[in-house]
């Protein structure tokens, strides 16, 4: 038994990684999951790359930024996807319009 939880805790531990591995291009993240609204500035959605609104968005942090993606803000639906992906293309979001 005690074998057993060993090898179930490395597994998510290892699994864990993986994840967080697969979250680190917020690029790609941005393209697949986000790129469809932000490019075009659908519904009032800020574009990427504008320094004006970014700026406005990020100044209380990253994550409020973060929050309003996870939860939905405005006219923009709650997004379900891992934490870790909304927080990487926030930051690529954030780094393209400084």
């Amino acid at each position: 038994m005690k074998h057993a939880i060993m090898v179930v805790g490395a597994f998510a531990l290892l699994m864990s990684g993986i994840q967080s591995s697969i979250a680190a291009d917020g690029k790609a993240v941005y393209d697949k999951k986000c790129g469809g609204c932000h490019n075009k500035g659908m519904m009032g959605a800020p574009k990427l790359g504008d320094k004006d609104k970014w700026a406005a968005l990020a100044k209380g942090g990253q994550g409020p930024l973060d929050e309003a993606v996870a939860k939905g803000k405005g006219k923009m639906p709650k997004q379900d996807i891992p934490a870790e992906d909304i927080k990487a293309a926030n930051a690529y979001l954030i780094k393209a319009a400084q």
